[in-house]
């Protein structure tokens, strides 16, 4: 026991002298009436003592200042994400309208993302050195050509005839920019780009909603695992909140589907209801088209045909995109009220047949086109066909983009002044999400046939797509109701990426492909002049590099690879 409190008096002896100054515990030391040697003992303590209690300070102010720096960091986070103009607005669709409404959003955005993308390659690569070798527009701007995009806009960087066939060189004998493999390279490049990007896109959303679905399925740790606890605004722990109900209803309503029995009466009827619809949609889909393919083979004459006013001319290049939107627009309002009238049992049933049923009317009417553009215009007598072809898409793609904004303004807005004012029945209507994925589609279709002939393209559907998000957000919050079952949607989106894919993608790479391999260019525009088709400057290249030793391994790859049809037949067959 003396020992014990020997010590602890010891102990409180050095706490005493290392909480002192450094000259106060000198003269605290010298006037202990002990030996020297033991001086030096209670010394060494009490040092020792004032190194551990300085790095446990130091650890303390080490550990404040990281998480210090974390929450900062947190924060910073957040803010960077709200600065994203759509970052917000996807946790409010989801939490308010659930996953359905959410997945066009989503595909909406991605989409944009990849026209940002197309359009600085092409902007980049092709038109920035055009710049340099542009010649002056001597024709005036008069505003019509904003919804034509004919007259002043035919001598710009917007279309394929403007660009030239020389090798720019700003300084001489100094570096020198070939536009030809310049222009069919950027846009081969791209496609390869977009053709990899749907894949990984595919095979990711494939493996986790189909491959691996049960781990993100619907049980305890949905509860209580997916909570950020990095969250520490107000508004956002509710919205997060709301999210996550929404997800657990979802969840929920998927497990506890009731499957309904239905009588061999019932079951005939609802056979004969959906074939019948079939036989009505495909009926309407083949009118369309031949609408579409008799308009078209009269739509070159608008062009050669001489008008007393050149209003009159403007007015007359309209007449084929709008037929063909009011179709796009008009015929899927139908197809949706066809699906009401089936009475399916789940809307995920009722919007994937509409979303059929639109492929199949709106791929058909951009066949149509194809065919049009391919063997009636590439034939004819312009002096440059690529440029009349990159006009009648850009006005597809205008026109189709001001159908959609007026979609929204009638098939929504209107549609709920009705419902709430005329007809109380109806109430408020449901956002259609196959017609509007549907509408993505078609767009992107078009703008991805429109590179060759317009590079800057996607510029204009980037700016299109980009108020279409704002617009339909806005409608939607103001007009729209959340639907009335929920249900879960997680393989929607991977649906979506494979539509876009497969016919869409591999269709305009197969109109591509005819176009550059065996059309023949024009005389007397664009970077191809003179050549029997845009490949050929490949071609031509290829003999220039044979002549240099250090380039042979390029020729080699171009002749037995890129050229043999049995390595593309391989490594299709690997692809898909």
């Amino acid at each position: 026991l003396c020992f014990s409190h020997g010590f602890d008096a010891e102990e409180d002896l050095v706490g005493k002298l290392a909480s002192m100054s450094t000259n106060e515990r000198i003269k605290a030391i010298q006037k202990m009436p002990e030996t020297m040697r033991k001086k030096r003992e209670i010394r060494n303590k009490v040092l020792k003592e004032i190194t551990k209690k300085s790095r446990h300070r130091g650890a303390q102010c080490t550990q404040g200042a990281a998480v210090s720096f974390r929450r900062f960091g947190n924060t910073l986070s957040e803010y960077f994400q709200q600065l994203q103009p759509w970052h917000k607005t996807l946790k409010i669709i989801g939490a308010e309208f659930g996953t359905s409404v959410l997945s066009y959003f989503v595909f909406l955005k991605w989409l944009l993302n990849l026209n940002i993308f197309s359009f600085l390659i092409n902007f980049g690569f092709i038109t920035i050195p055009q710049f340099l070798a542009a010649e002056p527009n001597n024709l005036s701007f008069t505003g019509l050509e904003l919804f034509t995009g004919a007259g002043y806009f035919q001598q710009t960087v917007l279309y394929y005839g403007f660009y030239t066939n020389a090798t720019i060189s700003k300084v001489e004998n100094g570096p020198s920019y070939n536009m030809q493999l310049a222009y069919i390279f950027t846009v081969g490049i791209y496609f390869v780009i977009s053709f990899l990007i749907l894949l990984f896109s595919m095979a990711r959303l494939f493996s986790r909603n189909f491959v691996n679905s049960q781990t993100f399925s619907v049980n305890a740790s949905k509860l209580l695992s997916t909570w950020d606890f990095n969250i520490t605004n107000e508004k956002a722990v509710k919205l997060q909140q709301k999210n996550l109900l929404i997800q657990i209803k979802e969840g929920l309503t998927e497990v506890n589907k009731e499957v309904r029995n239905f009588s061999v009466k019932e079951r005939v009827g609802h056979i004969a209801a959906h074939l019948l619809a079939w036989v009505v949609s495909l009926a309407t889909a083949v009118a369309a088209c031949a609408g579409v393919y008799f308009l078209s083979i009269n739509n070159l004459e608008l062009f050669m045909k001489g008008y007393s006013n050149d209003l009159q001319r403007q007015t007359a290049m309209l007449v084929l995109p709008v037929i063909v939107s009011l179709l796009n627009t008009l015929i899927p309002f139908f197809f949706s009220w066809l699906g009401h009238l089936e009475k399916f049992q789940t809307p995920g049933q009722h919007i994937y047949v509409t979303i059929i049923r639109n492929i199949i009317l709106k791929i058909s009417i951009v066949g149509i086109l194809c065919y049009y553009w391919l063997n009636i215009v590439a034939t004819s007598e312009s002096q440059c066909w690529e440029t009349l072809v990159g006009q009648d898409i850009y006005r597809l793609v205008l026109v189709d983009f001001i159908f959609c904004l007026l979609g929204s303004f009638f098939g929504e807005f209107l549609r709920r002044i009705i419902g709430t004012t005329v007809c109380m029945s109806l109430g408020l209507p449901e956002f259609d999400i196959g017609r509007n994925v549907l509408d993505l589609i078609y767009a992107q279709t078009l703008t991805w046939i429109g590179i060759l002939f317009s590079p800057l393209l996607p510029g204009i559907q980037m700016i299109a797509f980009l108020i279409v998000f704002f617009v339909k957000k806005v409608s939607l919050m103001r007009n729209c109701q959340p639907p009335r079952k929920v249900w879960r949607t997680a393989q929607m989106t991977t649906s979506f990426i494979f539509l876009l894919f497969c016919p869409s993608f591999l269709g305009v790479l197969c109109v591509i492909g005819v176009t550059v391999w065996r059309l023949k260019p024009s005389e007397e525009c664009g970077p191809f002049r003179g050549l029997p088709s845009m490949y050929a400057s490949v071609d031509e290249w290829m003999q220039i590099l044979e002549s240099y030793t250090v380039s042979k391994w390029v020729v080699w790859i171009y002749r037995n690879l890129i050229s043999s049809e049995l390595f593309f037949f391989i490594l299709s067959t690997v692809v898909l």
